[in-house]
């Protein structure tokens, strides 16, 4: 069931900051493949919400500049339309998961300030990825802190279940059923990849039960002469 949440009447919390959600098409594509991916991971969870780009108000305070995560994963909140996420209207409940896909606009005191902004509002898992440099990052909250993860390579994040491989100059995400992260191209050519290969294996069976019942009729038709010759000349010498 889609839900949908009303706009806060406060001017002061903006459903948009007029940044765009990428500043390239590298960008856009990490941005689109994670949140999709993860919406499709969870598709049958109610009370998992994914978002992508949207504005995060983590406390009703107009000193506190919301901040945008490109995905964000909120355990406990139903799916449905937000124009943004003010938390005091969603049970308090901060994002769990975020990711950040960096551009050559993003700089280092901007990374900076968005580690702090989820050090302090409660992200309990924190990644960044460089599509440039190929360099993933990730922080996982151990008691008050979001510490750096020192291996990242091979790591499965706790609360999601994904895991994360870095080879070959390419991130690679794989879902709990070792499957991967696939763009919407990608899973379209897969699903049409098992599709012809369902046809082939419906066509060998077919071809299996047509062998079969001609190995069938055969042997009624060898049975039948020779009923025939023992009719006319009795039983076989042996």
């Amino acid at each position: 069931m889609t839900t949908f949440f009303r706009h806060d009447a406060d001017l002061y919390f903006p459903d948009s900051d007029g940044k765009p959600m990428a500043d390239n098409t590298e960008q856009f594509r990490w941005i689109v493949l994670i949140k999709e991916n993860l919406e499709i991971l969870f598709a049958d969870e109610p009370n998992v919400f994914v978002a992508g780009d949207l504005l995060w108000f983590p406390v009703k305070s107009r000193l506190i500049s919301p901040v945008a995560p490109d995905t964000m994963v909120v355990f406990g909140r139903p799916k449905g339309r937000r124009g943004s996420y003010k938390q005091w209207q969603e049970d308090n409940i901060a994002p769990q998961v975020v990711y950040e896909i960096l551009s050559p606009s993003n700089n280092a005191e901007e990374m900076e300030r968005k580690l702090e902004f989820y050090q302090t509002y409660g992200v309990e898992e924190y990644y960044q990825y460089d599509p440039d440099r190929y360099e993933l990052k990730g922080w996982h909250r151990l008691g008050e802190q979001l510490l750096p993860i020192a291996h990242i390579d091979g790591w499965t994040s706790p609360r999601l279940g994904i895991r994360f491989g870095v080879g070959n100059h390419e991130l690679v995400i794989y879902r709990p059923d070792g499957r991967q992260f696939l763009s919407s191209v990608e899973l379209e050519q897969q699903a049409e990849q098992e599709r012809l290969r369902a046809e082939q294996e419906r066509l060998r069976a077919e071809q299996e039960r047509q062998r079969a019942e001609e190995a069938k009729q055969q042997l009624q038709d060898m049975q039948a002469l020779l009923q025939q010759y023992r009719d006319r000349f009795g039983e076989l010498d042996r």
